[in-house]
C-alpha cells in the first residue's frame, strides 16, 4: 500500500521552525523531506533541473510534492550540463571512472553541488528560512567528494559569510548508510511512500518495480540502493 505519511504542522513559526528541502525525488531527498516534515512546522521544496539523463527524478519529486502538500520551486540549472563533464548530465558509461577524476565515478558533476546549494541558501533567504536540508551522505555514498561533511560545513561558513545571514545546513544522513536511511524512512512513516515515489537509477528507468523501487537494477545507483535495502531487512546496519 502507497501510504502517505500524516504529519501535523507545529504552531510556532520561526525562521529557526522553517526549512528549505534540496529535493532531487530520489531515495536520499524524499526521505529528508519526510524528516523535515516532521521536526519544522513549515517547509518547502526546491528542485534543480540540471540536465540529468535520469529526468524522471523530476516527474517524481513533483508527485511527491503534491502528494504530501508541499509547495515547490524548480529551477533551470542546464548550465550545469554545459560546464561539467560527466556521464550524468551527457553520455558515457555510469558506471566506469571519470574522464577528470579516475579516483571518481563518472556519475560525478563538478561542483553541482555547490551551486545547487548556493542557489537553495539564496531562495532560503527570500523565503525567510533558518534550515536548508540536502540529503548529502559521506557513508555510504558514490565517491562524490561534495558529499563530505566538511565541505558541507565550509559551504555553509562561506555563504551565511557572503550573504550576512545565519542558515543552517542540515544533513539528516551524513553518517547513514543506505540500510540506515530505509530504516529513518521506516521510523517516520514512510518506508512505503519512499519506495513507491522516489527514483534513483542513473538510466531513469522505472520499467521495473523491485522491491526496493523502481530501476534498472544494474547502475551503480540501484546497486547500492538494493544492497541497503536488504540488509535493512535484514537489520544489518554496520
Amino acid at each position: 500500500m502507497n501510504k502517505i505519511p500524516d504529519y501535523h504542522l507545529k504552531a510556532q513559526k520561526t525562521p529557526k521552525d522553517k526549512a528549505l528541502v534540496v529535493l532531487s525525488g530520489g531515495q536520499d531527498s524524499v526521505t529528508c523531506l519526510l524528516w523535515a516534515l516532521a521536526e519544522f512546522s513549515e517547509v518547502q521544496a526546491i528542485t534543480f533541473d540540471y540536465g540529468q539523463r535520469h529526468r524522471v527524478e523530476l516527474i517524481c519529486a513533483k508527485s511527491v510534492c503534491q502528494q504530501v502538500g508541499v509547495k515547490q520551486k524548480v529551477v533551470d540549472m542546464s548550465h550545469i550540463s554545459q560546464v561539467s563533464l560527466s556521464a550524468l548530465v551527457g553520455d558515457g558509461d555510469v558506471s566506469e571512472a571519470h574522464a577528470l577524476h579516475p579516483e571518481l565515478p563518472a556519475s560525478y558533476v563538478p561542483n553541482r553541488n555547490a551551486m545547487m546549494l548556493t542557489a537553495a541558501h539564496a531562495w532560503a533567504q527570500a523565503l525567510g528560512y533558518g534550515n536548508l536540508v540536502t540529503g548529502v551522505c559521506q557513508t555510504d555514498y558514490s565517491g562524490y567528494p561534495d558529499c563530505h561533511d566538511e565541505f558541507i560545513q565550509e559551504l555553509s561558513n562561506a555563504l551565511d559569510l557572503g550573504s550576512n545571514s545565519v542558515i543552517e545546513i542540515q544533513t539528516p544522513l551524513m553518517y547513514l548508510n543506505k540500510a540506515q536511511t530505509f530504516d529513518l524512512a521506516n521510523d517516520l512513516g514512510g518506508l512505503d511512500f519512499v519506495i513507491e515515489n522516489s527514483h534513483t537509477c542513473y538510466e531513469g528507468d522505472r520499467r521495473v518495480r523491485h522491491p526496493w523501487g523502481y530501476g534498472c537494477g544494474e547502475c551503480p545507483a540501484c546497486k547500492i540502493r538494493a544492497a541497503g535495502y536488504e540488509k535493512f531487512l535484514a537489520k544489518d546496519f554496520t
